[in-house]
């Protein structure tokens, strides 16, 4: 593709219904894993631009950070936006050999870093589709998400689990098995789009105000996982396989549309999530949560590792706006939802 075309791409978020951890090694490895996840209205975007004066420039500017490079990869060793530059390290190296072009890259999510809603491996998933189109790389869905997953978790030794990349990826509403040996199978849901209103309509997202880092979470999950068969480690692997179980069920209660039990479901697999780690849930988040309770919400967890970011309820739609406003009332910032069914895309201008 010729250098004076800019390539777009625009990646969904997601919320993680249920099963989330399970993806994770050791535990997928060992005894498999299941997720339940949906794609909402909060995307990730990747534009590769031409540069006119033979540099690299990576610009992030909802993070206000633009920083400016040679047009080697060697310089962006000392990048600031690592995703940027592990992505362009990886595509140029391997689609490119090696040779790094003059370019603008610029990214935008719609969400904050720390969200829980699969923000950092959405814009990973971006960066790599935007290079795939831009160098003409022979990379399927599947390809992408993979590619995307060892760009995070090898090259850049970022802690975290599987699903995000291939939710981004896929869109939609899926349940994801996770094998051994990187093996990755993801089961598109047909639910009837009067299910997904019902759901959609019953459904309120809640941000703490609470930005947090998932790697130590998931480094204690993952410490946990790899422990004796007593204590705390056999407890998180109880608790894990409980969550496993709620992802298949899960998908059951969804596609039969039964809305109540899913929100069941959600708050036994909060539960369960809780015991794998501490500092998963804190007085913040189980006040916001006893607030929508209070106000009518049946059930609800937080989406992501824990500690903070956004918070998923499900309530019977006529109480909606009053778990909305009380939320907001304590301080969160709390709206509707819309489900999408579209993965990534690209596009050229």
């Amino acid at each position: 593709m010729t250098g004076s075309v800019t390539v777009r791409a625009r990646v969904p978020l997601r919320l993680g219904l249920a099963g989330g951890g399970t993806d994770l090694s050791p535990y997928c490895d060992q005894f498999g894993g299941a997720v339940l996840n949906t794609t909402i209205d909060r995307y990730a975007y990747a534009f590769i631009e031409p540069s006119d004066d033979g540099r690299v420039h990576f610009v992030a500017p909802d993070l206000d950070v633009e920083e400016s490079f040679p047009a080697d990869l060697a310089a962006l060793d000392e990048a600031r936006l690592g995703l940027h530059a592990g992505v362009t390290r990886r595509m140029i190296t391997q689609y490119n050999g090696g040779r790094l072009f003059p370019m603008r890259l610029t990214s935008y999510v719609d969400a904050p870093p720390g969200s829980g809603l699969g923000s950092s491996s959405a814009l990973v998933v971006a960066l790599v589709e935007a290079f795939t189109t831009r160098l003409s790389a022979p990379l399927g869905p599947y390809d992408v998400a993979h590619t995307a997953f060892e760009i995070e978790r090898i090259d850049l030794n970022l802690a975290g689990g599987k699903q995000d990349q291939y939710a981004a990826t896929f869109g939609g509403t899926n349940f994801i098995e996770f094998h051994a040996n990187d093996r990755v199978i993801v089961n598109p849901l047909r639910v009837r789009q009067s299910i997904l209103n019902e759901l959609e309509t019953s459904m309120v997202i809640c941000f703490t105000g609470v930005s947090r880092r998932s790697d130590e979470i998931i480094a204690e999950q993952q410490r946990r996982m790899s422990g004796p068969t007593s204590g705390p480690a056999a407890n998180a692997i109880d608790n894990l396989h409980q969550m496993k179980h709620d992802a298949i069920e899960m998908k059951d209660a969804l596609l039969r549309g039964e809305i109540t039990r899913m929100a069941r479901i959600l708050n036994r697999s909060w539960e369960a999530k809780k015991q794998t780690a501490a500092g998963i849930s804190t007085g913040l988040i189980e006040s916001l949560f006893e607030c929508a309770t209070a106000n009518g919400a049946i059930g609800g967890k937080v989406s992501g590792a824990g500690g903070g970011g956004f918070m998923m309820f499900i309530v019977p739609p006529h109480r909606r706006i009053s778990v909305i406003r009380a939320l907001n009332s304590a301080g969160a910032v709390a709206t509707g939802v819309h489900l999408t069914s579209e993965g990534a895309e690209t596009w050229t201008v």
